[in-house]
């Protein structure tokens, strides 16, 4: 999904919380308000401590719960699509690469540092 703020590129859905609301809330309101899918998330895939931003990122792999197409939701986010693992679109950073191989890898959820990114063109 490219976002249209900050470097083009291409990206998982993703945001802030809002004031009580859980890590996983967070992520089905930021999928279904990204893409207008309804999904549940199933298990915490791991957390991704960015020191340099002292940042958490909380990412969970999630299940679609209706069938239907994602679309892009605002102005900010032109083009939502599946992709095959194979041919992830460029420009893409490193990490976004991780977050979706720590997902698809099954493995128990883990915390990790990260550093800065590296964008994969």
């Amino acid at each position: 999904m490219p976002r249209e703020y900050g470097e083009l590129n291409r990206e998982i859905p993703g945001g802030l919380g809002e004031e009580n609301e859980s890590a996983d809330t967070t992520a089905v309101r930021e999928v279904r308000e990204e893409t207008g899918l309804e999904v549940a998330a199933e298990r915490l895939v791991a957390v991704y401590y960015e020191p340099g931003r002292d940042f958490h990122h909380f990412v969970f792999a999630c299940r679609r719960t209706m069938r239907t197409e994602p679309t892009p939701s605002s102005a900010e986010i032109s083009e939502v699509r599946w992709c095959d693992h194979a041919a992830l679109p460029r420009p893409i950073s490193d990490f976004t690469i991780r977050r979706i191989d720590d997902a698809l890898d099954g493995k128990p959820a883990a915390v990790y540092e990260i550093g800065p990114r590296k964008w994969l063109r």
